[in-house]
C-alpha cells in the first residue's frame, strides 16, 4: 500500500544567531495525500513560508523527519535536494518572478533548460502548458505586456511545464484585483479538481484559503487546527456571479 505523498514527522525550524536559538517551527505532523488542495494559512510570522520552504526543498528542518512519495529527505545532500526540486516541484510566487523582456513561451520553457530533450519536446512541453492556463494567444507576447493576471497564469504554466508532482501557489493571487484573483483560483481548482494535481496554496486570506478542500492553520509555529473546508469557494461559480 502506497503512503501519502508528504508526510511531516515531528519537523522543527530553528535560527541561530550566535548562542541565541530562535525557534519558527515546533514539532509539526500531519500527511498530505497525492491529489490533494491543501491551503497553509497563517498570518505574518506564522511559520507558513518556512514551513513552505521545507517541504519545496528549498530548505531542511533543524528536527524531526520529511518523506517525499516514502523517501526520507532528510537524508539527502544539497544537490539531491535541488535534483528532487527540478523535477517533482513547480512553484507560483506573489510576484510572478517572470524574465521581462523575454516572450510567454520561453519564460515557461525555463524550467526545462535543464531536462534532457530536445527542443522540439521543451517547445511541445511548453506551449501544452500554456494552452492549459488558456494563454495560448499571447504565447509571442514579452512578459512585460501582459496584465498582472495574464502574468500570473504564465507563472503557472511555468510550474506546470515538468508535470510536477506538487504545485505550491505562496499568496498567488497577493499583487491581483479580485476578478484577477479568481480567474488564477479557478485555473487552480481546475487544475486540481480536473487534472489531479496537488496543489498546495500558502496563504493570510481566510477567503483564499477556502478554495481548498483543508486548511492547515499555523500560528506561532504550531499547526492550531487541520480539517477540511466545510463550505468551499468554487471560484467558477465566482467567476460568474461577477460577470
Amino acid at each position: 500500500m502506497k503512503g501519502p505523498l508528504i508526510e511531516a514527522k515531528n519537523i522543527t525550524k530553528s535560527f541561530f544567531n550566535g548562542e541565541i536559538e530562535t525557534k519558527i517551527l515546533h514539532e509539526l505532523n500531519f500527511q498530505i495525500e497525492a491529489g490533494e488542495f491543501v491551503a497553509i494559512m497563517g498570518p505574518s510570522g506564522s511559520g507558513k513560508s518556512t514551513l513552505m520552504h521545507i517541504l519545496g526543498f528549498l530548505d531542511t528542518p533543524t528536527g524531526g523527519e520529511f518523506y517525499f512519495n516514502g523517501q526520507n529527505t532528510t537524508e539527502l545532500d544539497d544537490n539531491e535536494l535541488a535534483a528532487m526540486r527540478g523535477t517533482t516541484i513547480g512553484f507560483v510566487f506573489q510576484s510572478f518572478n517572470l524574465l521581462p523582456r523575454t516572450t510567454v513561451l520561453e519564460n515557461v520553457m525555463l524550467p526545462l533548460l535543464y531536462q534532457k530533450m530536445s527542443q522540439s519536446q521543451r517547445t511541445k512541453q511548453a506551449k501544452e502548458a500554456i494552452e492549459a492556463v488558456g494563454l495560448s494567444h499571447r504565447i509571442t507576447n514579452l512578459s512585460n505586456q501582459l496584465s498582472g493576471g495574464e502574468k500570473q497564469r504564465v507563472a503557472i504554466a511555468r510550474a506546470l511545464v515538468n508535470n510536477p508532482s506538487v504545485i505550491f501557489a505562496d499568496e498567488p493571487t497577493g499583487n491581483l484585483d479580485s476578478k484577477s484573483g479568481l480567474q488564477i483560483m479557478q485555473i487552480l481548482q481546475d487544475l486540481n479538481l480536473m487534472q489531479g494535481h496537488t496543489i498546495i496554496l500558502v496563504t493570510h486570506e481566510r477567503y483564499t484559503a477556502e478554495h481548498a478542500a483543508r486548511i492547515i492553520n499555523i500560528r506561532d509555529g504550531n499547526i492550531e487546527s487541520d480539517g477540511p473546508v466545510n463550505e468551499r469557494i468554487l471560484a467558477k461559480n465566482e467567476v460568474e456571479l461577477k460577470k
